[in-house]
């Protein structure tokens, strides 16, 4: 089984990445958070930043590109092959109602003559490998039987599926109905990706779908930054290696940012996610997000390991809403 971190918009970037990779050491394929094309031919923008190969040693990164704009998609690999990569990701499943509204991401799944003219025309490039992270429809689950048409039509490298609408967002249960027809009717290998939380939902993906070879992990790492650890080896992860991951990435974070104020903000939101996997959680967050300063942050965060467990089949933090 090959296991891929999913991109999260704003926290998987190189410093997630690297610290991630440093502490746990089990992801075959990282897709970055995506870039939007732009006709500027340099890459010191912060996208760009983040795929550097200096930023990203050791790591098989796959840049993920959202776009609507097959000249702009074509632009943006081009830059991309000018420092290294020869795979791009086609971001066919954001539900951001920002980006749908622009009909990108699974927006662009309701045009549906456009999108087959758009992979039309990017699948003309010869050199670059693109896979495609998509949702199964915008609006309703038998969309798909109309996108995967299309899909198969083209040479993909790989096809990313989340077995829900954009209109689900991330409410309802993934629909493994569609997915299992997707598993027939796909010419391309298919990837599973959505609410794999903990070693049982793996485990029971696994077993529903013993022919899939791959999966994407998100908010579950987030959630439970051992949960790989824990399918893998099936140990849980202890307070100590936690703690370990914690100080790497908020170091990492006041070197990137030079401002412990960016950096609290980024750990804040990380820890809007790694609250969940402790036995008790609500007071703690609040001490935490009231941080103001490094102290008093740190003194929240120690607080927390020191007085609460890490429990198994932790990273639920979707069903508890």
């Amino acid at each position: 089984m090959k296991y891929y971190l999913a991109p999260m918009e704003g926290i998987t970037g190189y410093v997630y990445r690297n610290a991630y990779a440093k502490s746990f050491h089990n992801i075959d394929k990282y897709f970055t958070p995506f870039i939007v094309p732009n006709e500027s031919t340099s890459l010191k923008t912060k996208e760009f930043k983040d795929l550097l190969p200096e930023n990203n040693k050791g790591l098989n990164i796959v840049p993920q590109i959202l776009t609507n704009d097959a000249e702009g998609f074509i632009f943006t690999c081009k830059k991309l092959k000018s420092i290294g990569y020869d795979e791009v990701n086609l971001n066919l499943g954001c539900p951001s109602s920002i980006v749908v509204s622009k009909n990108r991401g699974s927006g662009f799944l309701a045009k549906r003559e456009e999108l087959d003219y758009f992979l039309n025309e990017i699948y003309k490039i010869g050199n670059m490998k693109i896979s495609i992270k998509t949702r199964i429809g915008k609006d309703n689950p038998e969309e798909f039987y109309e996108l995967i048409n299309i899909y198969n039509k083209y040479p993909l490298e790989e096809l990313i599926i989340h077995p829900r609408t954009q209109k689900d967002f991330y409410s309802n249960e993934p629909n493994l109905d569609i997915f299992k027809d997707a598993l027939s009717l796909s010419k391309h290998s298919i990837c599973y990706n959505g609410d794999i939380f903990t070693v049982e939902d793996h485990d029971n993906i696994k077993k529903l779908f013993p022919t899939v070879d791959k999966m994407m992990l998100g908010r579950g790492i987030l959630a439970n930054p051992g949960l790989m650890h824990e399918i893998k080896n099936n140990s849980l992860i202890n307070k100590e290696m936690l703690e370990g991951f914690h100080e790497e990435i908020f170091q990492k974070y006041r070197e990137f940012f030079g401002d412990d104020k960016y950096a609290l903000f980024r750990m804040k939101e990380l820890w809007g996610y790694m609250i969940y996997i402790f036995s008790s959680s609500k007071a703690y967050s609040m001490e935490i997000k009231k941080s103001q300063n490094i102290d008093e942050y740190n003194e929240a965060v120690s607080k927390l390991l020191k007085e609460q467990e890490i429990v198994a089949g932790a990273g639920l933090f979707s069903k508890h809403d």
